[in-house]
C-alpha cells in the first residue's frame, strides 16, 4: 500500500515538474495552443463559401454576335467563373494566362453564329491553366458545360425550325435525364472535405513534435537523470507524468475543434459528436505514443524531430482524404495503415459522414489502440538513452 502511494506521489511530482516546464518555455504555448488555433481558423476561413467563387477568366470573342455575347453572359453567370477581360487574340489571352492574370480563357471563333444556323459545326475552344489544380478543374467544368449547352441550344433551334415540338426536341437532345444526389455533402463544400482531416492532422503533427521535443530536450540539457530519479527510476512513471499534462492540453484542443467544426460551423456529424470526441482522444494518445517511438528509435533531438516532421507530413498525403488509398500502389495501401491519421479519417467517414454505429469502425479503433502499445517495444532503449546517451550538437 505504501509502495503504491509512493508511486502516485512520484507521478504527481513528475507532473508538477512538467507543468512548470510547460509554462517556462513559450515554445510549448505556441506549439500546443497558438499554432493549432491559428490553423483551425486559417483552414476553415480559407474557403468560407465552400468553393472558390468568381475565378478570373478571359474571353476571345472574334464572332462578336448576339449569340456569342449571350454565351459569355451565361458563362459569367456561373458562380465559380468571373469574366474579367476580353482579348483581341489568342496570343494575348495566352500571355495573360502565363502571367497569372487569369486562370483560363474561352475562345469563340469568327462565324460561330452563321455556321450554327447553317449546321456547319462551328468549334468552341477553351483553355485552362491546370498548374492550379482546383482553379483549373473548376473552370474546365464550367467551360465544358457552357460548350455543351451551346451545342444543345443550336441543335434545339434547328429542331424547332424543322417543326419539332419542345418535348420532341428535348427527348432527342437529352434522351436520358440524370438525377444527381451527392450524399453526405450535398453542398459539395470543399471545406467539409478538407478541414475534417487537415485540422486533426495539424494537431497530430504538433503532438509528434512536442512529444519528441519534450523528451529529447531532457537528453540535450542533461536533465534526464533528474527526471528519472523523480519518477523513482521508473521509465513508466516518468513518461506518464511527463505526457499526461500534454494529453490534457491536446485533448482540450481536440474538443475545441470538434465543437468548432460540428457545433459552430455545422459540418455533417450524423452519429453525434461523442464518437468523434472519442476518436480524437484516441488520436491524441496514439500520436503521443508514436512520438515516444520516434525519440526511442532515434534518441537524438535533431533526428527525432526530423523523423516526427517527416512522418507527420507524409500522413496528409497517405491518409486518403485528397487521393483515394484504393487507387494507390498496393505497397502504399499497406503502408497507409502505419499512420494514425489514416484510421482517424476512416472513423470520421463512418461516424460523421455516413452515420454508422461505432461497431462498424472497430478495426480502426483497434488500430489506434495498437499504436498505444508500440512504445513498449522501445521503452528500455529509451531508458538507456536517458541514462547513458551524451548529446552531440
Amino acid at each position: 500500500m505504501e509502495e503504491r502511494e509512493n508511486k502516485y506521489t512520484a507521478l504527481w511530482l513528475v507532473m508538477k515538474r512538467e507543468c512548470r516546464r510547460l509554462v517556462s518555455r513559450p515554445l510549448y504555448l505556441f506549439c500546443m495552443v497558438i499554432a493549432p488555433l491559428f490553423c483551425y481558423i486559417f483552414f476553415t476561413t480559407l474557403m468560407e463559401a465552400g468553393l472558390p467563387t468568381d475565378l478570373p477568366v478571359g474571353t476571345v470573342d472574334l464572332d462578336n454576335s448576339a449569340t456569342s455575347r449571350q454565351l459569355l453572359r451565361n458563362l459569367d453567370a456561373f458562380s465559380q467563373t468571373g469574366i474579367v477581360a476580353n482579348y483581341n487574340s489568342v496570343s494575348e489571352a495566352r500571355s495573360a494566362m502565363q502571367k497569372g492574370e487569369i486562370y483560363g480563357f474561352f475562345y469563340i471563333p469568327t462565324g460561330l453564329s452563321s455556321k450554327a444556323q447553317s449546321q456547319r459545326q462551328p468549334k468552341l475552344s477553351f483553355y485552362t491553366n491546370n498548374s492550379y489544380l482546383i482553379a483549373g478543374s473548376l473552370l474546365f467544368k464550367d467551360m465544358k458545360m457552357m460548350g455543351e449547352l451551346a451545342s444543345g441550344a443550336a441543335s434545339r433551334s434547328v429542331l424547332y425550325a424543322k417543326g419539332a415540338t419542345e418535348e420532341q426536341a428535348m427527348a432527342f437532345l437529352q434522351p436520358i435525364v440524370i438525377d444527381t444526389h451527392p450524399i453526405n455533402n450535398p453542398w459539395l463544400n470543399y471545406s467539409v472535405y478538407l478541414c475534417n482531416t487537415l485540422v486533426p492532422g495539424v494537431l497530430m503533427l504538433m503532438i509528434f513534435m512536442i512529444t519528441v521535443y519534450s523528451i529529447g530536450v531532457e537528453i540535450k540539457d542533461r536533465t534526464a537523470r533528474e527526471w528519472l530519479r523523480m519518477g523513482h527510476n521508473s521509465i513508466y512513471i516518468s513518461l506518464a507524468g511527463k505526457l499526461l499534462p500534454h494529453t490534457v492540453i491536446f485533448f482540450i484542443m481536440g474538443i475545441f475543434y470538434n465543437v468548432y467544426l460540428y457545433g459552430y460551423l455545422h459540418f455533417p456529424c450524423n452519429s453525434g459528436i461523442i464518437p468523434m470526441i472519442l476518436a480524437t482522444l484516441l488520436l491524441v494518445l496514439a500520436s503521443q505514443c508514436c512520438g515516444v517511438i520516434m525519440i526511442g528509435t532515434f534518441p537524438s533531438l535533431r533526428l527525432g524531430l526530423s523523423f516526427a516532421s517527416l512522418w507527420g507530413v507524409i500522413s496528409f498525403s497517405i491518409s486518403g482524404f485528397s487521393f483515394p488509398v484504393m487507387a494507390m500502389h498496393p505497397v502504399l495501401q499497406g503502408l497507409s495503415n502505419l499512420f494514425p491519421l489514416r484510421h482517424y479519417f476512416l472513423i470520421y467517414v463512418d461516424q460523421a459522414l455516413n452515420g454508422y454505429s461505432m461497431a462498424y469502425s472497430w478495426s480502426n479503433y483497434m488500430a489506434l489502440l495498437i499504436f498505444m502499445m508500440l512504445p513498449f517495444t522501445v521503452i528500455h532503449r529509451l531508458k538507456e538513452a536517458l541514462i547513458y546517451y551524451k548529446y552531440m550538437p
